[in-house]
């Protein structure tokens, strides 16, 4: 690898080190997104559409969560209604996530596929293959395979953990804390699978690589998720990630952790 691959240099096997090393891989994505004019432009694209579709899905989630905290609870008393808006948040936490993961996804997915090919022509060794009508078939099944599972895991995860609201004030702060790791993985899960599909790779090499790095998995997907929490910032989180998920791949790849095909 050269002294300006881009590519992240990762051991073969999980180190120490590997949480710090996924923490930094978003940032590297960002800093390759600067100085790449081909992905400044789709990514200054796609923070535009972001930018809207967050505002309409943290408004969407707020008026459901209030409502739904509402009809369980009511708030006819003092105490009810702090239970209620105290639910009402962890519901807005709950669909504001799963929306600001999925929403933006698939408003922006056209765009993904020539953002992660143009972060491999950047790391070099790969050429953007020729269109062809059957390979583009293929791929959009691939890639709808891998978000449905992924989507269907971590809605699974979410639930089983949902009940521990019900104990008081601690279950809450523990449901926070559980379902935040959770959604950590899979969001290195979605983004790992994006480049992953493009090359006709099952979803279960995606778990089986991740499961395997768990630290450097739970990493990546902390930057993200904590990047999905800042304003403004997170109107880039689409870019930055498919960017971030390629890096991984290649440095996967190279690391010879990936099974070859």
């Amino acid at each position: 690898m050269s002294a300006t691959s881009p590519i992240p240099e990762l051991p073969a096997v999980s180190t120490a080190g590997d949480l710090l090393r996924g923490l930094s891989i978003p940032l590297r994505a960002f800093a390759l997104i600067l100085s790449t004019p081909k992905l400044l432009l789709l990514s200054v694209l796609c923070a535009a559409v972001t930018g809207i579709t967050l505002l309409g899905v943290g408004w969407g989630a707020w008026a459901l969560g209030q409502s739904g905290a509402g009809a369980l609870i009511g708030a006819d008393s003092g105490w009810q209604h702090a239970a209620s808006v105290g639910l009402g948040v962890v519901f807005f936490i709950m669909l504001f996530v799963v929306g600001a993961l999925t929403v933006p996804n698939l408003l922006l997915a056209p765009l993904q596929d020539p953002l992660s090919e143009a972060t491999e022509v950047r790391c070099g060794d790969f050429t953007s293959p020729p269109f062809s009508a059957s390979a583009a078939v293929r791929g959009v099944v691939e890639s709808l395979s891998h978000t449905l599972l992924r989507l269907a895991f971590m809605a699974l995860g979410l639930i089983v953990l949902f009940p521990l609201n019900l104990i008081p004030v601690a279950g809450s702060v523990l449901w926070v804390i559980l379902s935040s790791v959770w959604s950590m993985f899979w969001i290195a899960a979605e983004h790992l699978s994006n480049p992953m599909a493009r090359h006709l790779r099952p979803f279960r090499q995606v778990i089986r690589a991740l499961r395997g790095r768990l630290p450097l998995a739970l990493g990546f997907g902390a930057t993200l998720y904590v990047l999905l929490w800042v304003p403004v910032l997170n109107f880039f989180l689409m870019p930055v990630a498919v960017v971030a998920g390629t890096l991984l791949f290649r440095g996967l790849l190279r690391s010879g952790a990936l099974e070859s095909q």
